[in-house]
Parts: C-alpha cells; structure tokens; sequence
C-alpha cells in the first residue's frame, strides 16, 4: 500500500469524524443559546425570522468554540475504531510506528487548524458585530440596557453613556482633550447626543465646551450643534462598547500601535493573536494525546479504559489553556508563556506515555 493511499485514506476518515463530532457540539450549543435566547427575541416581536437570524450570527463564534473538543474526540473516535476492528494492528504489523501514523495525521489537523484561523480571524469579528449592531438596533430600550464604557482615541479620551439605533446615536457624550506634549487636559466637550451623519462626521447636539488657557476656565454658552469630526464609525463604536470583542488580527495590531482605539489592555490583545496563530498546534497536541488509544488489545474494544483517560486528559488541556489564557489576559503571564505553556507540558507527557509503551 503506497504513501499516498494510507494518507488520503487516514485524512479523510480524520477530517468526516472531526466535522461530524464539531457539528455535533455546535449544534447542542447552538440549542442552548436558543433556549436562552428565544424570548427575548419573541418579546421584540422579532418572530421566527429573528430566532433564525440569530442563529445563524452566532453560528460561526459557536463551530469556532466547538472546534477543540470535536478534534479531540473526532480523533479519539477514529483511533479507537481503527483499532477494534484491526486496521492499526495491522498497519504496525505492516511496520509503521505510532510516530509514522502521527505524521499521517498531521496535514489534516493542520488543515482544520487553518480553517479555524481563517474562521476566528475574519468570520467570527464580523458576525459578532452584525449581531451586536442587529441586538442594538432592535432593542426599544437601548439607552438604558447598554452600558457607559471609555475609551482613548489619540489625545483624546472618550465617554459614552449609551448606544442606540445600531451605534447611529451616542447619549452622554464626554470628549477630553488633552495637550500632546505635555498630556494635560485642555478642553472638554459635553453632549446630550451624537448622530452619525457621514463619513468620519458625527451631529453633536445640546453642547457646551470649557476650554482651559494658563490655568483659566474659559466656558462655552450652550449649543444646539455641533460638528464632531472623528474617524470612528458606529460599528467601531458597537465593536469598542463589546466586552472582549472578537477582532480580526488587523484590528489588533491597529490597537496595539496605537492607532485605533481600544478599550482592552495590550496583554489581552496579544494573547488573542498568539493564541489564534498556534491553534493548529494546539489541534496537533490534542490529537497526539489520542495516540495511546492504539495500545489497546483489538479484543478489548471499548471496554478499555484508555480511551476515557485520554479523553479527560484532552478534556484538561481544553481547560488548562483557557485558564492559562484568562492569566494572560490579565497580564499575570507574559502572553507567550500564557500560550505555550499548556501544549509543552501535555506534549510532554503524552510523548514520555509513547516511549514507555514502545520500550
């Protein structure tokens, strides 16, 4: 049996089971967010065109949550088939090594892996703000369900009480002006409300200024409008009022150099791109813990307890690095250590497992 037939073979059933177990999840997921979630729509007599529009928002931000536990058990899955029913003792017989049929795993890992990049990089920032846009936009009392946040824009720090009409409008706007030399506060601008009128231009209306010259308060009488002008959007202003907002790794490296707004730290930031970029690594390790499945004794079948262990040890790994991210996140570890840490000590005992299995 050539090379070639052994991989497409093994990637195809890898790729089938992955798919169907992440469908699987997402679908269970996707069910308990409708049941959360349906009667709030219904009682903004959305109907049933709103339950489906939601659904299908937040369906790719759940199959990108989903991806993980379906590799590991779409794998785990696959292993211990093959297994049972003699195609791994046969192919060791044949003299390939649990290293060699690792290497026969790996394209298709990666290629799911790169999907997954693709998929939280530029689908999941992007039905995220559909669905925060279409939830505000729709909402009769969004002024007061949604939340004041700031945030710095250049030398300018902004407050913003509420959004409103899908981000169209602004209520309690604070504008602070600070020098760029010396960082101290200059103007400040107060609104009772922002309209999006076109490009880079926002309506402020009902505002007064107070300027500050040589520690003198100099005030503004009131005006009914004015012209803001400013090159956020509503959309940045709906993706910034987000609490830990999906963003695309452009967006990021904007924020991290400072030239687009942001309302999260730097750590958490580069911990996101970090962690996106080694998810394929991430899938590689999760699928190496299921390699010891293939120690199992083709009569023993499910009956092992192999399989259960090395489902809850992927589990942990799932888990650890989501609590490793929540670290890094918060700056406790350098977003590097936060990422990699994880996957090395997993990688490190599943391999010591292999070796005291083949020795």
């Amino acid at each position: 049996m050539s090379r070639h037939v052994v991989l497409h073979y093994l990637s195809t059933i890898l790729v089938t089971r992955v798919l169907l177990c992440s469908a699987a999840i997402t679908g269970l997921l996707e069910l308990l967010t409708l049941l959360e979630q349906t009667t709030p729509i219904l009682q903004r007599h959305l109907g049933i065109l709103g339950i489906v529009y939601y659904a299908t928002l937040t369906l790719p931000s759940l199959i990108s949550n989903a991806l993980p536990a379906g590799m590991l058990i779409g794998s785990l899955f696959m292993l211990t088939q093959m297994t049972s029913s003699n195609e791994i003792p046969t192919l060791r017989a044949a003299g390939m090594s649990p290293l060699t049929l690792y290497k026969y795993l790996i394209p298709a890992t990666l290629m799911i892996g790169f999907f997954g990049i693709l998929l939280e990089d530029q689908i999941v920032p992007r039905s995220e703000l559909a669905y925060h846009t279409w939830w505000n936009k729709t909402d009769p009392f969004s002024e007061k369900n949604s939340h004041a946040f700031w945030i710095q824009n250049g030398t300018q720090i902004i407050h913003i009480g509420s959004l409103s009409d899908g981000g169209q409008t602004l209520s309690n706007l604070d504008i602070y002006d600070r020098d760029l030399l010396t960082g101290l506060l200059i103007r400040t601008i107060h609104a009772n409300t922002a309209h999006y009128s076109d490009t880079h231009s926002w309506e402020l209306q009902k505002t007064y200024r107070i300027q500050i010259e040589k520690q003198l308060l100099i005030h503004t009488l009131l005006q009914d409008k004015t012209r803001w002008f400013i090159r956020l959007t509503p959309h940045d202003f709906i993706c910034l009022s987000t609490e830990n907002p999906s963003l695309s790794t452009w967006t990021i490296l904007t924020m991290l150099y400072g030239h687009f707004p942001s309302t999260s730290p730097p750590a958490f930031l580069e911990t996101s791109v970090l962690e996106r970029f080694f998810l394929p690594i991430f899938l590689c390790v999760l699928v190496l813990l299921t390699i010891p499945v293939i120690y199992i004794p083709p009569r023993a079948g499910f009956q092992n307890w192999t399989p259960i262990r090395c489902l809850a040890i992927g589990l942990a790994l799932i888990v650890s690095q989501g609590l490793l991210r929540a670290l890094g996140n918060a700056g406790i570890l350098p977003p590097l250590v936060a990422t990699l840490s994880g996957l090395v000590i997993f990688m490190l005992w599943v391999l010591n497992t292999l070796l005291r299995n083949e020795l």
